[in-house]
């Protein structure tokens, strides 16, 4: 059976960037980012590089078929993105010759670093600035989504980055994904309960959990949602539903109507009933804008992820997925050139990865630009 976000299998557990640099001083708490004045740069702002991983363990996908059909997808996306900012692929050296095979665009620079899937938003480097300008790392420990994937190379994705980099890197304790939060580059975050305060990751208070987030992200207001426990490898991340276009505004794709006996439809609707009747950290209500799920898809796959909301912001452009449904791709590529003027949006078939169980923000991490590094 192949291993996907949506079914998955349990047994399976088990200084390159230019500017200023800060001078030697005395070692900081590296367990408290936000002390010192860091946060996460929103997504829309501009970006230094976006980095991804590529696929390439028989092991996670079972038959080369599904294998091929994910690194196509993947190429295409890399490539895309490519016309719009650097891109740095991590493979294993070993395999920086296949990964040429499969992409054009020449301007793709490969780095050593070992992975096994392709999840970057996950596995890979959370970037944090300070209010300087300078750039810093922070690791949240990466475990497989609670054990429930091989992740021997994943894990050390984002400390082997942070080590090319030459930055320092903060460590709260948390153990998550990036893709299980959404953060409007201020002071608030949203986040299901489910990717989170669970023992699969942390065994804590949601208390003590609230903290760690907050610290690592450099925010005062997180907003829980309960989300949906064990029905998907990544216990429902946030960026497959809600987005943050800009602080206040919020993009949520939601079904027409609530399903009662689908624990998705049911879940999409408390989230956001709970984002209506949140503030975030100015006391502002939110601005919500919805968009509908598509009617129908290309893909059999029964457990095929079709969200329009998994879109990546990247310099000058928004790339996001479309799903065969005329009406509600158009709607999308509306939406989105509305929430985002100015910027190019670009629809690509990725379908491969919606049956792997996710999309293209997934696959993609951004690094901020930066005015240099921060060493600690």
């Amino acid at each position: 059976m192949k291993i996907d976000r949506r079914t998955f299998n349990r047994g399976v557990a088990a200084c390159a960037i230019g500017g200023l640099c800060e001078p030697a001083m005395a070692a900081a708490d590296r367990s408290n980012p936000a002390a010192l004045g860091f946060r996460q740069p929103e997504e829309a702002k501009p970006h230094a590089r976006t980095f991804m991983q590529w696929p390439n363990s028989l092991e996670v996908y079972k038959n080369r078929a599904d294998l091929e059909a994910v690194q196509e997808k993947i190429a295409l996306i890399a490539d895309t993105l490519s016309r719009f900012e650097p891109v740095v692929m991590l493979a294993d050296g070993a395999l920086h010759a296949e990964v040429g095979e499969w992409v054009s665009s020449k301007d793709i620079e490969l780095w050593d670093v070992p992975t096994e899937d392709l999840w970057c938003r996950d596995a890979g480097p959370l970037f944090l600035l300070d209010d300087k300008g300078r750039l810093a790392g922070c690791n949240l420990n990466f475990n497989g989504w609670g054990g429930k994937q091989l992740h021997a190379r994943d894990s050390k994705i984002a400390a082997r980055v942070f080590q090319r980099l030459g930055v320092a890197e903060f460590n709260t304790g948390v153990v998550g994904e990036a893709g299980g939060v959404e953060f409007d580059g201020e002071g608030t975050l949203i986040a299901h309960d489910s990717s989170w305060i669970n023992p699969n990751r942390n065994p804590g208070s949601r208390d003590e959990i609230t903290r760690q987030l907050n610290q690592a992200y450099g925010v005062e207001t997180l907003i829980w949602a309960r989300g949906v426990y064990d029905q998907d490898i990544t216990d429902y991340h946030i960026d497959a539903l809600a987005r943050f276009v800009e602080p206040g505004v919020i993009l949520i794709q939601l079904p027409d109507e609530i399903d009662p006996a689908d624990p998705w439809s049911l879940a999409a609707w408390d989230t956001y009933e709970v984002l209506k009747n949140a503030t975030d950290h100015e006391g502002r209500k939110f601005e919500i804008v919805v968009i509908p799920e598509p009617g129908r898809v290309r893909s059999n796959y029964p457990d095929f992820v079709a969200a329009y909301a998994n879109y990546y912001v990247c310099n000058n452009a928004v790339i996001a997925a479309e799903f065969g449904d005329d009406r509600a791709d158009a709607i999308a590529e509306k939406t989105l050139g509305d929430l985002y003027p100015g910027r190019e949006i670009v629809m690509l078939d990725v379908d491969a990865i919606g049956e792997a169980g996710g999309g293209i923000h997934c696959a993609t991490q951004q690094q901020p630009a930066s005015s240099g590094i921060w060493r600690g």
